[in-house]
């Protein structure tokens, strides 16, 4: 029962191929572990917890750790795509790009010009 209330969790997890992945269920409660790549990815999988579950679930139990907590996530461009853009999607505001260009500056000369398939470190915001 429990199980398939969050089985978009499961599927989630799944998709983002989280290593090292353990799912039982016990006493009414789902226990899930595993390791993300990155915090981004962590904190889908907690987006899709509470979305499954609401803010403050007792019948799940997740302990995700993070592979790479040097960087907040790795993006690889597709075509279309702007540093505002991106930064968007991962802070909420395009302003932030400039921290994600400084963050590249090493593969970036300008900020306007990002290619597909070029692969972008997000950095963790202090």
């Amino acid at each position: 029962m429990v199980r398939s209330k969050y089985q978009s969790v499961l599927d989630l997890g799944q998709t983002l191929n989280i290593e090292n992945g353990d799912v039982k269920e016990e006493n009414g409660v789902l226990k899930v572990t595993g390791t993300a790549k990155t915090q981004y990815e962590k904190n889908l999988l907690w987006d899709s917890i509470k979305e499954a579950g609401g803010d403050n679930p007792s019948d799940i139990m997740a302990d995700i750790k993070v592979a790479d907590l040097s960087v907040y996530h790795r993006h690889t461009v597709k075509s279309g795509e702007t540093l505002g853009k991106i930064a968007k999607h991962y802070f909420g505001d395009p302003m932030k790009y400039k921290e994600i260009f400084a963050a590249n500056s090493d593969i970036l000369k300008n900020p306007d010009l990002i290619h597909p398939d070029q692969e972008l470190i997000i950095p963790n915001l202090s």
